[in-house]
């Protein structure tokens, strides 16, 4: 048998041995693509080449669909640019290890084991034999929501006064975006003159909403739609935790914001119902807004600063710590309030093993947004809630902003940007990705509990 090339082997041990390594290498690959394609003069619309921490920004920012910008996306990038940004977010909504295993199902007709232990690792299946079959599931899914958005949005930007070019370009554009809660903007004036548009704003809303649930979980939902009996555990937990904090989110920015003058109180009703419900969705990754996010009452930010650390679904276009993990813990407290030794739901018993992946994972979410708000904090002397809005933010990419990141110095960029690709990847990926080895234990010391609380 022939001997395989050198790099093809070392491509394929490091698949075996630590999956996750490889993809942040891959993903990281994708970053400095893009930035090295927002570097070129045609990017921009002045043909100047652009400053590389805003090129390196706003690539970040589009891989790992975020939303957050340092320059306004409507005018100081040009079609090119645009598309260049339109491609990155689809990208990385897809996940770069799921474009490469496409592509070698494409170019072989079948898929080797790196490609399926990458796709694996990202949406968490764990079923190797069914990569090829979900794989295409996962794209024309996406394609599906993304197409029937776009027509709707096309034809009521029409009828808005955009011609047929530009009708199609921003239906396709807002279409990708939201479903990737991408959270970009094509034009200057972004979706403030539609805040009382429902024609526009629940398509993009639903598209967010969809897009955060997660691929295992829409998937389940879809496949089994007739018999929610049969829905997994996990799509449960999805969809009721999330649907709780669309409502609970929508409430209380309604009761924070309604006699604000400069959001909410200029509004009709029917206009601050719509805005209210948009409100209460797009803190979940989405990042658009139709008010100034900045003339936001600090209270209102602070609930915001909740929901977007906690994010969308596991295996989403949406970040934070993700919704299942939130559930699993209040089921932890609730539990052991009733004295249970058991975690259930849905009639069935959660393991001990997700309550301490889903403790680990805030832990180390919660820590990376400390240390990341310290820095902000020390390089740029801005004040606490607007610093920690920002760093939540970009952590668990969700791109709403109270104004200040086209302001803050490179350093302050650069730790957002880093914050992005973080979140986009995942705390734990990341943790197994840095981690040398993983130790297996035969001795076991004895059990003693300590006291809690």
């Amino acid at each position: 048998m022939r001997d395989r090339a050198p790099g093809r082997e070392a491509l394929d041990r490091l698949a075996r041995q630590s999956p996750a390594r490889l993809a942040i290498g891959v993903f990281a690959s994708v970053v400095a693509l893009f930035t090295a394609l927002l570097s070129m003069p045609a990017a921009t619309a002045t043909g100047e080449r652009a400053p590389f921490a805003d090129a390196l920004f706003t690539a970040t920012s589009a891989v790992c669909v975020t939303g957050l910008v340092t320059v306004p996306t409507g005018t100081y990038w040009s079609t090119w640019g645009h598309v260049v940004i339109l491609v990155g977010i689809q990208i990385g909504g897809l996940g770069v290890m799921t474009l490469a295993s496409l592509l070698g199902l494409a170019v072989s007709r079948r898929i080797g084991l790196t490609q399926r232990l990458l796709v694996s690792a990202e949406t968490k299946t764990g079923r190797l034999g069914e990569v090829g079959s979900l794989l295409r599931i996962v794209v024309l899914t996406s394609a599906s929501f993304e197409v029937a958005i776009a027509l709707v949005l096309i034809p009521r930007f029409r009828m808005l006064g955009e011609d047929w070019g530009e009708a199609v370009w921003h239906g396709v554009f807002y279409a990708i975006s939201a479903f990737n809660n991408a959270g970009f903007i094509p034009t200057a004036e972004g979706l403030d003159p539609y805040v009382s548009d429902w024609w526009v704003l629940l398509p993009i809303i639903i598209g967010v909403f969809v897009g955060s649930l997660g691929f295992p979980a829409l998937l389940n939902l879809l496949t089994l739609w007739r018999t929610p009996r049969r829905w997994s555990l996990h799509a449960k937990l999805t969809l009721v935790t999330s649907l709780v904090l669309v409502v609970f989110g929508a409430l209380i920015v309604a009761a924070f914001e309604w006699t604000n003058p400069r959001t909410f109180a200029p509004l009709d009703w029917d206009a601050t119902l719509l805005a209210s419900l948009f409100a209460g969705v797009m803190p979940r990754s989405g990042g658009f807004s139709t008010v100034d996010v900045g003339q936001l009452h600090e209270g209102t930010w602070l609930l915001l600063d909740a929901l977007m650390f906690v994010g969308g679904g596991s295996a989403s276009t949406a970040g934070g710590i993700k919704v299942t993990t939130l559930a699993v813990m209040l089921l932890a407290i609730v539990a052991e309030a009733r004295g249970d030794r058991d975690v259930e739901a849905f009639g069935r018993r959660i393991p001990r093993e997700a309550l301490q992946v889903a403790i680990a994972v805030s832990l180390v979410s919660a820590t990376i947004v400390l240390v990341a708000s310290l820095a902000l904090l020390a390089v740029t002397g801005l004040t606490l809630d607007v610093v920690l809005f920002e760093v939540i933010s970009a952590f668990a990419t969700v791109g709403l902003s109270t104004g200040i990141t086209p302001t803050l110095p490179d350093s302050g960029k650069y730790v957002l940007a880093l914050l992005m690709f973080v979140g986009r990847t995942g705390t734990m990926t990341l943790a197994a990705a840095l981690a040398l080895r993983s130790r297996r234990r035969v001795i076991r010391y004895p059990e003693e509990r300590p006291i809690i609380g």
